[in-house]
């Protein structure tokens, strides 16, 4: 299917039909591997400079699904006909290089250019945003201004790609001042850079304040907003807005629905996903492997497998993430075997399992009780080449623990590197109370009086511990100490209302 494509375009292009190899080109960007990009681009030695930098700016649309050699070959061109300082074949060089996560040379493109006109600024500092380097953005940001360039909203958006976690929040009100200062605060591209920025960073409140004065929000600021309120834990609210952008005729795109059906199944409602999922359907919406994988996993969360696994059997094509969806369902419900079974079928479809197959493997065991098979798989990261983390740690200490392996969970602590993340240290303690091991516990016990004293949720579960061993004593210091910070949140249950 792909061979008469890579002669049309090796053939059409070097014999100056580069009207009809172009489009070929675009139209195939999608479906292309390497060899196709090598034969357009081995052509390039036939094309006049115009025609050069019209096929670079075909090859920055689709980036970040290209070879780094392949765009090397397109570089070593320009420069050979001597377009290495033209601004849109710099700016397309500039581009490409970053959405291939090589801003360094894009960088190196961008200095050669002795003075670089404002979309050329705006490539840079949008490649440092596409890179998360918000510190290099400001810099370029302040050095543009020095040099006399009026900023735009592509500007901005740039500048705000990069702002992505609350560390950086006072930066990015300083760049929502400087917006307002500068008229572009009306910009509607720099409105929703804006939105997505406050979500991001969980600043929620002004996220909708900018939302709001948008006259005509796009999709991007739609779910912007609403994946900022999942992420911040107000799923509700996530929920809410979605149903507004419905009542609004939008038509959200796959990476939003699977957002919501996310929020749908933190609530552990299944209406709200139900209803999402009809709407799929009846909109004939793009049931890729990102919808699917989270309908799975909402079904699962909200007490029906059956259905999660009868979306899961429907779907014409899957990938890693959609069977360690089902991987980790499997494992929720402590049905080990079909896990096992699942594990299986991924080595059998020629998949590489990562650490999220192995959560939901070790998970599984942990709920089932299986020890052996828990150090099998455990043990199997390493052929794989995957370092366990903090979560495979944590089942393996509740696994060994909960099956009357405590003092085998310690070594696996004690051999860990310093320092060990509280939570397997939790693990272990919630080991200790089903067991009645006080020995560890005053070892926990120790620990967390040095590390977590302030940590009342720890402090809670020892005092239970104590006092289900008549150790009035050490419960009375704990909760004067307790009493020393601030208290714990209680805790809330409701019933949900499928009308609402």
């Amino acid at each position: 299917m792909t061979l008469f494509p890579r002669s049309t375009c090796s053939t059409q292009l070097p014999t100056g039909a580069f009207s009809s190899g172009t489009p070929l080109f675009e139209r195939m960007r999608r479906h292309t591997n390497s060899l196709t990009h090598l034969c357009c681009l081995n052509a390039c030695s036939a094309l006049e400079h115009s025609q050069i930098t019209i096929l670079l700016l075909v090859l920055r649309g689709g980036a970040e699904r290209f070879d780094v050699e392949a765009l090397r070959v397109v570089h070593g061109q320009v420069v050979a006909f001597g377009l290495g300082l033209d601004f849109i074949s710099s700016s397309a060089l500039i581009s490409c290089y970053s959405k291939l996560g090589l801003v360094d040379v894009a960088s190196c493109v961008f200095c050669g250019i002795e003075e670089p006109d404002l979309v050329l600024w705006n490539a840079m500092i949008s490649g440092y945003g596409t890179f998360g380097d918000s510190a290099k953005g400001v810099e370029l940001f302040n050095a543009m201004q020095n040099m006399g360039i009026r900023p735009d909203g592509y500007t901005m958006v740039g500048l705000i790609m990069g702002l992505s976690d609350h560390s950086v929040l006072r930066v990015g009100e300083s760049v929502h001042g400087f917006c307002v200062k500068c008229g572009l605060i009306l910009n509607d591209h720099a409105c929703s850079a804006l939105v997505s920025m406050y979500s991001r960073c969980k600043s929620m409140e002004l996220a909708c304040k900018i939302f709001d004065s948008l006259l005509q929000p796009d999709l991007v600021s739609w779910s912007a907003l609403i994946a900022g309120f999942s992420l911040a834990g107000d799923h509700v609210k996530a929920l809410e807005f979605f149903r507004e952008l419905l009542m609004d005729d939008g038509k959200p795109d796959p990476v939003l629905l699977a957002s919501v059906l996310a929020a749908s199944a933190q609530l552990a409602i299944v209406g709200p996903g139900c209803e999402i999922h009809g709407y799929a359907i009846r909109h004939d919406c793009n049931m890729g492997v990102a919808v699917s994988s989270a309908l799975i996993d909402m079904y699962a969360k909200c007490g029906f497998l059956d259905m999660g696994i009868k979306v899961f059997k429907n779907m014409p094509k899957r990938n890693i993430v959609s069977y360690n969806t089902v991987i980790s369902s499997f494992g929720l419900y402590g049905c080990a075997r079909e896990a096992f079974q699942m594990f299986e079928e991924v080595l059998g479809e020629g998949l590489k399992p990562d650490e999220t197959t192995f959560a939901g493997l070790l998970c599984a065991c942990c709920h089932s009780g299986l020890v052996n098979e828990g150090w099998e798989y455990f043990r199997l990261m390493n052929e794989f080449g995957i370092q366990a983390k903090t979560e495979h740690h944590v089942h393996m200490v509740k696994l060994l623990g909960m099956n009357g392996k405590a003092e085998e969970a310690f070594d696996l602590i004690k051999s860990l590197p310093e320092p060990v993340n509280s939570s397997i240290w939790g693990a272990l303690l919630s080991c200790c109370d089903s067991y009645k091991n006080y020995e560890l516990l005053e070892v926990i016990t120790k620990h967390f009086s040095e590390t977590k004293p302030k940590d009342c949720g720890y402090s809670v579960l020892l005092s239970n511990i104590f006092a289900g061993d008549g150790r009035w004593d050490e419960v009375k210091q704990l909760r004067v100490d307790s009493g020393r910070v601030k208290g714990k949140m209680p805790g809330i249950s409701w019933i949900s209302d499928i009308n609402h």
